[in-house]
């Protein structure tokens, strides 16, 4: 499924953020977004998402499957947003707990525990929360994402609060878990994007414009020390830097 944003806008305190903005995210690509900080990637994430609380924000979604978009998408931020006082099988659960009034069936449990081996966690399954390190504790907010089957995953900086190695591996499973999802990521990391993405966008300049994207050869996860990739990320510093979009 194909999807498009169409004439987003975004104003803060009467000023223009960005307007006028178009962005398309081709069926089962990596989509990532870079930006200075205030430029409006997470708003335009937002409203993407359906989750924008500003009133100055705008902008109409298209899906070529023709139904809307509302309902369709999983969200994976920064912070893992567990419920301490779930165990980590019922916070991979959370959304069908929610919607059955805390009830899950075998086939639900089943699934989640499944998805829990494949981030490498089954042995915690019945851990809370604070008994986990900060990478275990994205990896079962990854598993929580992959869980809900959207076919549109919008991820805000998801590994930017781990360390180098843990950030290198979680890397690596997102690619292969949302191999074939439909994934934007919002991300300050222009090695990250160039890893795991199949299109590469910065978003820059007052109103802010979209530049054409940056398409990394090979499949992802690239290596870190590939010529191409580390070449293309001297682009993509100098477009962060000011450099022309």
């Amino acid at each position: 499924m194909d999807i498009r944003l169409e004439n987003a806008s975004l104003s803060w305190q009467h000023h223009c953020v960005f307007s006028g903005l178009n962005l398309d995210l081709p069926a089962r690509q990596w989509t990532s977004i870079l930006g200075q900080s205030g430029v409006g990637k997470s708003s335009l994430l937002q409203l993407l998402c359906g989750i924008a609380d500003d009133a100055d924000v705008h902008g109409r979604v298209y899906c070529s499957d023709g139904k809307p978009l509302a309902g369709r998408v999983a969200w994976m931020a920064q912070d893992d947003l567990l419920l301490p006082w779930l165990s980590v099988l019922d916070n991979v659960l959370l959304e069908a707990r929610l919607h059955q009034h805390g009830r899950c069936n075998a086939e639900q449990r089943e699934r989640a525990r499944y998805l829990l081996a494949q981030v490498g966690l089954a042995q915690l399954a019945d851990a809370r929360p604070a008994q986990l390190s900060g990478g275990q504790r994205q990896r079962v907010a990854l598993a929580r994402t992959l869980f809900q089957e959207r076919p549109l995953v919008c991820m805000d900086e998801p590994f930017s609060a781990l360390d180098a190695i843990n950030r290198l591996k979680l890397q690596d499973l997102a690619a292969q878990l949302l191999a074939d999802r439909t994934v934007l990521m919002i991300t300050h990391d222009p090695l990250e994007a160039l890893r795991l993405s199949d299109r590469v966008l910065v978003l820059q300049g007052r109103p802010a414009r979209l530049s054409a994207p940056i398409t990394p050869p090979g499949d992802a996860p690239r290596q870190v020390s590939d010529p191409a990739v580390l070449s293309l990320q001297g682009q993509l510093l100098e477009l962060l830097a000011g450099g022309r979009a």
